[in-house]
């Protein structure tokens, strides 16, 4: 990340939405995407930092603005974060989203990006805190998919952040880094972002 040229896109659900379009200066929300921004900012990496979360999405509504929101910006890093939604849609609206789907989109989307020398790829696991009894039925739902997610980092050659299990490790009341298990407080963006950080200098060393 050494060029004036580079541009980093964040895209995803709320957690990366985080309400980048109340954010009239800078457009990054208020998580842990303006985080990573100011980490970069901070240490004199010039780059571009573009965020393209929107709330609610899934796969596939990635899958519908792929090409305008990631495609067309031709960024030199993409980092993906998605599944949480495909997820929840099975508990609050009956409206399941299958693991041979899910991985199916995901993978379509994958393929369509440039090859990894032409750009870097990073995918972040969906993760869920165990904030009540219900919230850790939906492991029954959500593992299958970060498992996917954990396959295609491999296949594809991404750099995988392995949100889930680090969010999940700490000796906490998980509340306090995600009051709902799925949207992070400020402590959760903060440690989201530095895991990113430090994962990708890991990878870049």
């Amino acid at each position: 990340m050494a060029e004036n040229d580079v541009t980093i896109l964040f895209i995803g659900d709320s957690v990366t939405d985080c309400g980048r379009r109340d954010d009239t200066d800078r457009n990054l929300g208020n998580g842990y995407v303006r985080l990573i921004s100011d980490a970069f900012e901070a240490g004199g990496t010039p780059a571009t930092v573009v965020n393209r979360g929107i709330n609610g999405n899934r796969v596939r509504d990635l899958a519908a603005r792929w090409q305008k929101d990631c495609l067309d910006l031709a960024p030199t890093l993409v980092s993906v974060l998605i599944g949480i939604n495909d997820t929840w849609r099975r508990y609050d609206d009956n409206d399941p989203t299958e693991v041979e789907e899910f991985e199916a989109q995901y993978r379509s989307l994958l393929t369509a990006l440039p090859a990894r020398d032409e750009m870097a790829l990073v995918l972040v696991e969906p993760f869920l805190l165990p904030v009540s009894a219900t919230k850790e039925k939906w492991r029954d739902d959500l593992d299958p998919k970060i498992a996917v997610v954990r396959a295609l980092a491999a296949e594809f050659g991404a750099v995988l952040v392995p949100a889930d299990a680090h969010l999940n490790e700490f000796d906490v009341d998980p509340r306090e880094l995600a009051a709902d298990g799925v949207h992070p407080t400020p402590l959760g963006h903060q440690l989201l972002a530095t895991l990113w950080l430090e994962t990708i200098e890991d990878a870049s060393s």
